[in-house]
C-alpha cells in the first residue's frame, strides 16, 4: 500500500495573514497541490484564527466538491463544540482530533487515551454519525494499551505524531531508533485494526524511511517542510516530489 498525501494549508494561510491582503490564496495554492496529485488536503482552524481562517474551510470545501470531487478534505483541531459544528457543516471527510491547548504553537504530543477515552468516545459517535471518519492523533511510541484506548474510544484511524523522528534529521542512528518505534506503535494500531496516518516534521528525506518500515501507512500531512520546499520548486513539483518520496510511480 502507498500512502496517500495530504497537503497541509496552515503554513500558506500563515503568510497570507501577515498582511490585510488576499494572497497568497488559501484555495489557489490547495488548487495546486490537487492538479499535482495530492489526495487530500489538511487545515488546522485554530480559534484565534492565526492560521486557517473560519472563513476558508467552506472555500476550500467547494474547491474539492467543485473541482476535485473524489479528494478528501481533512480537519484536524481539538473538539470543542465550535469546532465540532465547524465539521460537520463543512461535511470533512476525516476530522484529526488533537489534544492542543489553544495556545501552543503547534501540536506536539498525543492523546493520553485512557484519561480522555469518555470525551472521545462521546465526540467520535457524533462524527460517525455525519458520516466523517475519526483519527486520532497519538505519540509516536504509544504503548499498546493506549492504542486499544484509542480503537474502544471510536477511533478509526491514528494519526502518529512525527515531531521527534522530524527533529532527527542530522542524527541517523536516533532517526533509526525513532523509525522502529513509529513501526512498532504503527503495528499495535494495525492489531486492533485501527488504519495509521502521520505526520509532524515530515520532509522528502526523511518519508521513504517511514514508508517502507510501517507498511500499513495510509496517508501523511505534511504542511510545514512542504511549504519550504515549494519556495524553492514550486507548490506542483514540491507535492510531485513527496508523492514519489512516498513510493508513488509518477
Amino acid at each position: 500500500m502507498t500512502a496517500k498525501l495530504s497537503v497541509n494549508l496552515n503554513a500558506i494561510a500563515m503568510l497570507r495573514n501577515r498582511r490585510d491582503l488576499p494572497w497568497p490564496s488559501v484555495v489557489n495554492f490547495g488548487r495546486i497541490a490537487l492538479a499535482a496529485g495530492a489526495a487530500g488536503l489538511t487545515v488546522h482552524p485554530r480559534p484565534d484564527q492565526r492560521h486557517v481562517r473560519f472563513s476558508d474551510v467552506p472555500a476550500l470545501r467547494a474547491l474539492i466538491d467543485t473541482e476535485f470531487p473524489d479528494r478528501e478534505f481533512n480537519i484536524e483541531g481539538y473538539p470543542t463544540e465550535e469546532f465540532l459544528q465547524l465539521v460537520e457543516s463543512n461535511r470533512a471527510d476525516q476530522v484529526t482530533l488533537v489534544p492542543d491547548d489553544p495556545a501552543q504553537a503547534t501540536s506536539d504530543h498525543g492523546w493520553d487515551f485512557l484519561a480522555h477515552r469518555e470525551r472521545l468516545g462521546q465526540v467520535a459517535d457524533r462524527l460517525r454519525t455525519a458520516g466523517i471518519r475519526v483519527s486520532m492523533f497519538a505519540d509516536g511510541d504509544a504503548p499498546e494499551a493506549a492504542i486499544a484506548a484509542a480503537r474502544a474510544a471510536g477511533a478509526d484511524r491514528i494519526e502518529l505524531y512525527t515531531g521527534p523522528y522530524g527533529g532527527c534529521h542530522d542524527d541517523p542512528a536516533a532517526a533509526r531508533v525513532w523509525i522502529e518505534k513509529l513501526g512498532t506503535t504503527a503495528d499495535a494500531a494495525a492489531r486492533h485494526g485501527l488504519g495509521v496516518n502521520a505526520g509532524h516534521d515530515l520532509t522528502v528525506a526523511n518519508l521513504p524511511a517511514l514508508a517502507t518500515r510501517v507498511a500499513n501507512l495510509a496517508e501523511v500531512s505534511i504542511g510545514h517542510a512542504l511549504t519550504a520546499d515549494a519556495l524553492e520548486f514550486g507548490m506542483a513539483e514540491t507535492v510531485r516530489r513527496y508523492r514519489r518520496a512516498l513510493g508513488e510511480t509518477l
